[in-house]
């Protein structure tokens, strides 16, 4: 029986990782994990999220973006302000209605991987 997801691995092109840093560290706000040394050498940057959960940001040679699949974020908060924040930084954010009651945007990150938020009171 599977019981929970450890973490999720989201592709970027090498020798980015202050762009990862950048987006998913300063503006989204995830506390940057070490990652082991054996794997240093890789590259990527690794992320913890409030459930323990993590987000591995690994380097993929010729790279490609996801353009379908995506992680989803449940923002526990103001889903408001995050938007609002991404738009600022110059994201597009492309809110989704089809599935109420769930508020949800989708916008991406800077190697042009998909993401979609979704507001935790939104009755997920």
């Amino acid at each position: 029986m599977i019981l929970t997801i450890d973490h999720v691995q989201v592709a970027m092109p090498a020798g980015l990782e202050a762009d990862a840093r950048q987006f998913y560290g300063k503006l989204l706000g995830l506390p940057e994990l070490e990652k082991p040394e054996a794997l240093k050498s890789r590259g990527g940057v690794w992320f913890g999220l409030a459930d323990g959960r993590q987000l591995h940001l690994g380097v993929e040679q010729d790279f490609s973006p996801n353009k379908k699949a995506h992680p989803c974020f449940v923002v526990n908060g103001d889903y408001e302000a995050l938007a609002h924040r991404l738009e600022e930084a110059g994201y597009s954010i492309q809110h989704d209605s089809l599935n109420p009651p769930i508020r949800r945007f989708y916008t991406h990150d800077p190697f042009e991987n998909r993401l979609e938020f979704a507001d935790r009171m939104s009755n997920l």
